[in-house]
Parts: structure tokens; sequence; C-alpha cells
């Protein structure tokens, strides 16, 4: 009797990272950073807040001591915000930042970013997301039309192939089939233009 296994299933987790405003001029070098512990950038953009945004983004923070403090931080000019993603994306990200308190980190982990960058508690350099709720939150703030959840296996999965992918394959195909080019690469590109 020969025993099947399924495959090997790799889940790719989304996390939230932002360059805060007074080191988006080191954003080359962090970037090159991320790249090299494995995270790929999904998207990426760069906006400026206002503080009304920034009040609704760390909304979770409101009625604190550093709250007004914060909000004016963040406000204060652009900054980057980017989707990674890799294999277990939040703690991997969490950990490579170092503690909230860059004066902590300085001293606990001083090969973080939050020591690199950061000035002080308040002034951390960058942003990660805490859980996996809140990076579903934070991406969904900062990148209204992302699509943030893996589309799970069954019925959802089925749907989204009938819907979407199986019409679009079946109309290139069909094409495909109809204009029978002699190689078809150059025809996609083509087509494509």
């Amino acid at each position: 009797m020969e025993i099947s296994m399924p495959p090997p299933q790799i889940y790719v987790e989304k996390t939230l990272a932002i360059i805060k405003p007074d080191i988006v001029d080191k954003e080359e070098e962090i970037r090159d950073t991320i790249l090299r512990s494995g995270f790929t950038i999904v998207q990426r953009r760069k906006l400026h807040l206002s503080p009304e945004q920034c009040s609704n983004f760390y909304v979770e923070q409101y009625g604190k001591m550093f709250f007004p403090n914060l909000t004016a931080y963040m406000s204060s000019g652009p900054l980057v915000a980017m989707i990674l993603a890799r294999h277990k994306a939040i703690s991997y990200w969490l950990e490579l930042l170092g503690p909230n308190n860059s004066l902590v980190a300085k001293e606990t982990h001083p090969d973080s970013l939050r020591a690199i960058y950061g000035t002080d508690d308040l002034r951390n350099a960058l942003h990660g997301s805490s859980d996996f709720a809140a990076a579903e939150r934070e991406i969904r703030f900062m990148f209204p039309e992302v699509i943030v959840e893996p589309i799970p296996i069954g019925q959802a999965a089925k749907d989204y192939l009938n819907l979407y992918v199986m019409p679009t394959l079946l109309e290139g195909l069909t094409e495909l089939c109809k204009q029978k080019p002699a190689d078809p690469l150059e025809w996609k590109s083509r087509a494509e233009a």
C-alpha cells in the first residue's frame, strides 16, 4: 500500500514596514538590509500623512501620554510604507527592528535597525506590525487597494479561480490556439504592448 503525502505548504506572511520621516533619506540602505534579510518588498509608497491620518493609523495608542507627540512626529514629513512578505514576516521584521525604545535597543540589540537609526523611545526610526490582525489593518490603511489575506483552500479558492483566473486563461489560450504563432513568447509580448 502506497501512502501519498500532500505537498508541503509554504505560507507567506505579510507585514507593514514604515520608514519614519526623520530617516527617509536612509531608505536605500534600509531597503538593502530588508532584502538581504530574506524579505520581498511587495509594494512601496512614499506619502505624507496629515495629523488626522496619523491619529487614525495609531488609534490604538489614543489616550496615551505620548500620542500627541507621536502624531506630530509621524506627520512631520514624508514617510515610506512597504508591504514586506516572507515566511513568518511579522516576527522576523520585529526581530530585525529590535525593541521599541531605541535607547534600550542600543544596549540590548545593538545590531537592530532601531539601535542603528533610532534616537529615543519616540523617534525609533521604523514601524512594524505587532501581530497578524495589526498587519492586516495597517496594510489596508496604507494600501487600500491591496488584497491582504491569502485565499483559503476550499470553496473560496475554487470560486476565485472560476470567476477570475479561468476566464482569463481560457481567453488567452483560445487566442493563442487561433493565432498559432511560431514564437508564442514573442506573440505574447506583442499582444501586451
